[in-house]
């Protein structure tokens, strides 16, 4: 099972590295659910501005000598996949207690410099030309799937401004004004057709939680929560010219036939939205609606945390902000605050289960890693 969740509050830049950032969600993780250094037997990371360590060089830097140890650099499916790892780990008796951390620093300059370097792909195939980044692959992305499938910028507006909503109770996300349709569609053109607010602000940040048995977690008297069911798949669909859909449409039977429900009976969703339009694909693909009914499904529904169908409801990556790496984990570590009742002034009314899933490691026109998993509240 899953508990203690954290957040180490974002900051627009950062003179830190990201190991301050990872040492800062350990040592909250510890304070929150009074646990120290030697109740802690695996450890996995996510962070992309850690090299040249990796996990195990952070094991030195901690202080901590866990037996089991994992380094998950998938970005924004980390959160899905981590949790998956560190669940086997615990299953399997090779550790008791996984501290899973995602973290990031952000320099004025890290983010275009990661840009350069952040595959082969983007070093040899796509920066040297103009083209580096995600906007441009997301450009890509979004144009095709509305000329396939009819889903327009007020779709995605809709789900922006509902984010927007969401985030103003939270403290520490980076946009802090209210944000109205009409502003989304008069936004600044960044990459046809992909507009300023379709687009996350990177951050320095930190996302954390445990992973335990649940007699372990009674013990020590922790809210938990039960994972139901999980899915990853990385390359799915290679073939498609453009990605229109993702690994979850390959592994949808699996996944809900795994955990004995159905999806209206989600209570909220958490979807990783670097971007609007993987919202939208992560629906479909995930079942909750039609594949080409994305747009009908999403003026159907407020996507706030106190309307219809609740939508990432800390306000995501799009409103929050994206602490690199972390960004993968803030879903995950949100749906565990909805269903341990920890949401505050967000907190979505009988929160019993939760659906999160993850995207990341973007290359051209495509992302190569997928994952989801469903929670409930214990």
């Amino acid at each position: 099972m899953v508990a203690g969740a954290v957040t180490i509050p974002y900051e627009r830049y950062s003179p830190e590295p990201a190991h301050w950032w990872l040492a800062r969600a350990l040592s909250e993780l510890g304070k929150e659910n009074g646990i120290g250094p030697d109740d802690i037997d695996g450890l996995c990371v996510s962070s992309f501005t850690l090299f040249p360590d990796t996990a195990a060089g952070l094991t030195q830097h901690f202080g901590i000598n866990p037996r089991w140890l994992d380094h998950v650099p998938t970005g924004g499916a980390s959160g899905v996949i981590t949790l998956r790892r560190a669940a086997r780990a615990v299953q399997s008796g090779d550790a008791n207690v996984v501290a899973c951390l995602a973290g990031d620093t952000n320099h004025v300059d890290s983010f275009r410099a990661m840009l350069t370097t952040f595959s082969r792909f983007s070093q040899d195939a796509s920066y040297p030309y103009g083209s580096g980044g995600p906007n441009g692959s997301f450009s890509l992305m979004t144009s095709h799937y509305m000329n396939n499938y009819g889903v327009r910028r007020e779709d995605f507006g809709k789900l922006c401004v509902a984010q927007r909503t969401n985030a103003l109770k939270i403290e520490h996300a980076m946009m802090k004004k209210p944000l109205t349709l009409d502003e989304y569609l008069d936004a600044r053109l960044i990459a046809d057709p992909i507009v300023l607010y379709d687009c996350v602000m990177p951050c320095a940040g930190a996302e954390a939680y445990l992973v335990m048995r649940e007699e372990d977690a009674r013990a020590k008297n922790l809210p938990y929560v039960n994972i139901l069911s999980s899915v990853e798949r990385h390359n799915s669909f290679p073939d498609d010219p453009i990605q229109f859909r993702g690994g979850w449409a390959l592994d949808i039977d699996e996944f809900w036939t795994m955990a004995g429900v159905k999806p209206t009976d989600v209570d909220l969703l958490q979807t990783y939205d670097d971007y609007p339009v993987i919202c939208a694909m992560q629906m479909e693909d995930l079942g909750f609606c039609e594949k080409g009914a994305a747009s009908e499904f999403i003026q159907g529904n407020t996507f706030t945390y106190d309307g219809s169908f609740p939508h990432n409801t800390s306000g995501g990556q799009l409103s929050v902000g994206q602490a690199g790496a972390a960004g993968g984990f803030l879903g995950l570590v949100e749906a565990i605050r909805q269903l341990t009742g920890t949401a505050g002034g967000n907190q979505v009314k009988r929160a019993k289960i939760a659906a999160v899933s993850g995207f990341g490691i973007i290359n051209f026109d495509r992302g190569l890693c997928s994952g989801a998993c469903l929670l409930e509240s214990s």
